[in-house]
């Protein structure tokens, strides 16, 4: 199955932090699915990055390619009628980078994991 992870979700799957659930651990760890990682989330973390909202262990030109290659992980391009979807969403969530996220799924046909209620608020199936 593929399956998009939110921002936070590759974050703590990276850091192994005790956040990520039980079952979000184990999805993840199914060599069977496919996990991708949006290129909406690694513009996040570089905006967060340059806020000084977040710390990585090495530069994110090195640090993201080289944790999609260790772990097995995709990344998800952002097309165009994923952009478009994003003009159609209800305002449950304000946040633009999880608007793209939960467009991607849409259009994708994706289960997200996160830990993020409101994903479910828009029909998108949620792993947690």
């Amino acid at each position: 199955m593929r399956l998009l992870l939110d921002t936070h979700v590759f974050l703590w799957w990276v850091e192994d932090a005790p956040a990520l659930s039980r079952k979000a651990r184990a999805v993840i760890a199914d060599p069977e699915n496919q996990c991708l990682l949006s290129l909406v989330s690694s513009w996040e973390m570089a905006i967060k990055l340059s806020l000084g909202k977040l710390k990585l262990p090495d530069a994110i030109e090195r640090f993201i390619p080289e944790q999609l290659a260790a772990n097995g992980f995709s990344q998800l391009q952002i097309d165009f009628r994923h952009v478009a979807r994003v003009a159609a969403l209800a305002f449950h969530h304000r946040d633009p980078f999880d608007r793209l996220l939960v467009a991607q799924a849409l259009e994708e046909k994706l289960p997200v994991i996160t830990s993020d209620p409101l994903f479910a608020k828009y029909g998108v199936k949620r792993i947690w």
